[in-house]
């Protein structure tokens, strides 16, 4: 701990044009440190380390505006559902009509005598999966074991279950155990798609949610780690067309396209897949377009991350990526980021991916009951005027 933070300090003193001015600051952290454990983020180092933790992103192409991200600091909330309320209020922040706002909402970490909260989906928004009885998969398959385990937990699904179902956020705290809120429908943002060229594409009936808002992951700044963070950027149009509605073990809608667009799909020298799925991209875009929802193509956010590489550069700092996260899934030798090396060394502060996490963001996990016994919870109706339905 001593060591993380003294390298957070030093690099917060240097871009911030204040090295040796935070000698006080920094022994005051070491006393702390010394007595608890642990140490206590101002609000300003906070911001500075979310920020550099996602210019530290090796696998996010998206970076090139780190310093726009919004830090919102809920670090002194503790029950579940007035966390769940903090994030209902994320989506209607960062969604900001379609026009999305990068942004990160910090809970409280683990300190010596207690424990943070967790938020057990991967994302604040994702879609069921139900197995029906013919052995398929309604829904997303991703989220089979997920939807089960929440099922367990008493969340019911609609009366007629759909293919895009949202998930209840589920928050574990230690005081209270396991928990599922319901998502309020307004602040769920989704874009139906549509095809500029073919008029039956609609009938397919997709769509898919606007902001990307990460939830399973850590962020560590100093050696300080917030297990619950939720962070968003926008959505890079392949990472929907290319890979959430085409992977085989997603919703694997290329062999429908395919049909529908009357391509031979007898063998591959065909390429039906990848026409299918130039396709299926366009829909996205052109979709999210329509819809005035931001969204960008895999050309131009390839153009802007050598920027954002040729920005850092300048600055003499080192832009860890990750070669097979970088290249899009879409005629990646066609994008410039495809064609050279990267920095491959992990740098802090970043964003960090546990196996318990990763575990419970598509599995679930066993429940855990309340530390305390249950006491009216004012928190079931929200303070932004929205019902949360608790269980």
């Amino acid at each position: 701990m001593f060591t993380a933070a003294e390298e957070f300090f030093e690099l917060f003193e240097r871009e911030n044009d204040a090295v040796g001015a935070l000698a006080a600051r920094r022994r005051w952290v070491r006393a702390e440190i010394e007595a608890t454990g642990t140490y206590v983020h101002t609000t300003a180092e906070l911001v500075f380390g979310a920020r550099v933790a996602w210019r530290n992103s090796a696998r996010c192409i998206g970076r090139l505006y780190w310093k726009s991200l919004r830090v919102r600091d809920f670090r002194a909330i503790r029950g579940s559902a007035a966390v769940a309320d903090r994030c209902v209020d994320h989506l209607r922040f960062a969604t900001n009509g379609g026009r999305v706002r990068p942004t990160i909402s910090v809970f409280a970490a683990d300190s010596i005598d207690r424990r943070g909260p967790r938020i057990w989906n991967e994302q604040l928004i994702r879609y069921a999966g139900y197995r029906t009885e013919d052995g398929g998969v309604l829904g997303d398959p991703r989220y089979l074991e997920f939807t089960e385990a929440v099922r367990a937990l008493g969340w019911r699904p609609p009366e007629q279950p759909g293919a895009f179902d949202v998930l209840p956020l589920v928050i574990d705290t230690e005081e209270e155990g396991t928990r599922w809120f319901e998502l309020p429908s307004a602040v769920v943002h989704e874009v139906e798609l549509t095809h500029p060229d073919l008029p039956w594409f609609a009938e397919l009936g997709l769509r898919w949610h606007t902001v990307p808002a990460i939830s399973n992951m850590s962020l560590v700044i100093g050696g300080v780690e917030y297990a619950a963070a939720p962070f968003n950027g926008w959505y890079m149009g392949t990472e929907i067309g290319a890979r959430n509605l085409a992977d085989q073990d997603r919703y694997a809608m290329l062999p429908e396209v395919a049909r529908r667009m009357g391509l031979d799909t007898s063998h591959e020298q065909t390429l039906w897949k990848d026409r299918a799925l130039v396709e299926l991209n366009r829909a996205v875009l052109h979709s999210y377009a329509q819809a005035d929802a931001t969204i960008t193509d895999h050309h131009t956010e390839s153009e802007r991350f050598l920027t954002h590489l040729a920005r850092e550069e300048k600055a003499g700092r080192s832009c860890p990526a990750d070669w097979s996260w970088i290249v899009p899934p879409v005629s990646g030798g066609l994008t410039p980021v495809f064609h050279r090396y990267y920095d491959t060394e992990q740098l802090w502060p970043n964003f960090v991916l546990g196996d318990e996490a990763a575990s419970r963001g598509t599995q679930g996990a066993p429940a855990r009951p309340p530390r305390r016994p249950e006491t009216a919870d004012d928190g079931v109706f929200s303070m932004f005027g929205l019902p949360l339905a608790a269980n």
